[in-house]
């Protein structure tokens, strides 16, 4: 993503997350890409309980609103509204304190070595065992299992993994 895209994405962040938050909605990610000739404008929301289609469409009716008004996006796009899935991606360190005791899958930015097993890679799952100053402590769920600590700045993507 270039820093046109990337400072639109923060002011469509900015712009959205007011009106989550008064209706109750968790803002977990928003994207704005290409795809083919067409753009695309995904924002995925959460709420304690999960998130239905009614709570997509009131979500996508209010900010289609908004964005019509503000209009700050230049190029024609289509917004979607959706739930996170089961695969939720965890992106802020709340996440990684409100999902403990969850499956899963962390990718870091560069190969690492944690657990000093002699050989380094990128891709981790386990059992979240929680946040503990800026590391996320994670139970491996390999044949050797053990405990390993990754710092929130070391990791490039986490998300729940319900293939465990």
């Amino acid at each position: 993503m270039n820093m046109m895209q990337r400072s639109l994405v923060d002011e469509l962040v900015d712009l959205a997350t007011p009106i989550l938050d008064e209706f109750g909605y968790e803002l977990v990610d928003l994207e704005f890409k290409r795809e083919g000739s067409d753009w695309f404008l995904r924002i995925f929301i959460d709420k304690e309980g999960g998130v239905g289609l009614d709570d997509c469409v009131s979500v996508s009716r209010e900010l289609s609103a908004l964005l019509e008004v503000e209009d700050i996006i230049e190029t024609a796009y289509r917004l979607e509204v959706s739930s996170p899935g089961l695969d939720r991606p965890l992106k802020k360190p709340e996440d990684f304190e409100r999902f403990a005791g969850e499956k899963v899958k962390v990718k870091t930015l560069d190969l690492i070595d944690p657990d000093e097993r002699g050989y380094t890679r990128k891709t981790f799952s386990g059992t979240l065992v929680g946040l503990f100053d800026g590391r996320i402590r994670l139970q491996l769920l390999d044949k050797k299992g053990g405990e390993i600590e990754i710092a929130l700045t070391e990791i490039g993507s986490a998300h729940l993994d319900p293939e465990f």
